[in-house]
């Protein structure tokens, strides 16, 4: 579990269905982070169990982004390789513009090199103009790699960001 000063970031429990539910199946949130087009709530609601198990796993890296309690956002792994890993978050709609996902990624990042990884990397489509100054403010840097995906209907350009783990200084006393 991660405390910030307003956050809490930890693994999702099962009375988080509905939220995650609500934040699964939002229209905004579909715009900029690549989610499958549920057909009814019960199939996003088997999503949560996946990740609900996700969040409880080593192998995965899904936690939820709580602000007094209520689940209002997440974090979670793309992509693993070795010691990278690329990382998506999302914050519901009502709650941005209050700096929370700023918090959370500043968090989160060195929660991931604690855990072991040496860079940290993540992507948003070209025009999220406020997730690339997310990035950016947690000290993440434009890289090179690009991509350009197919989603709902429309082709867009995927941006990447990373940091990389600081390497460790021995002083001797």
């Amino acid at each position: 579990m991660i405390k910030t000063e307003r956050l809490v970031i930890k693994p999702y429990e099962d009375s988080d269905c509905e939220g995650m539910v609500r934040l699964l199946t939002d229209e905004t949130i579909s715009q900029t982070f690549m989610l499958p087009d549920f057909q009814s709530q019960e199939e996003a609601a088997a999503m949560f169990k996946r990740l609900l198990d996700y969040s409880c796993s080593d192998d995965h890296y899904e936690r939820g982004i709580y602000k007094d309690n209520e689940l209002i956002g997440f974090v979670n792994d793309v992509e693993i390789k070795a010691r990278r890993i690329e990382i998506g978050y999302v914050i519901h709609p009502g709650h941005h513009g209050r700096g929370y996902a700023t918090e959370a990624l500043g968090a989160v990042i060195p929660d991931l090199f604690q855990k072991g990884y040496e860079e940290v990397a993540a992507a948003t489509f070209a025009d999220n103009a406020a997730s690339r100054r997310v990035m950016e403010k947690c000290g993440m840097r434009l890289i090179e790699k690009t991509d350009d995906v197919q989603y709902r209907g429309g082709l867009h350009r995927c941006v990447f960001y990373s940091i990389k783990r600081e390497p460790q200084i021995n002083v001797c006393p």
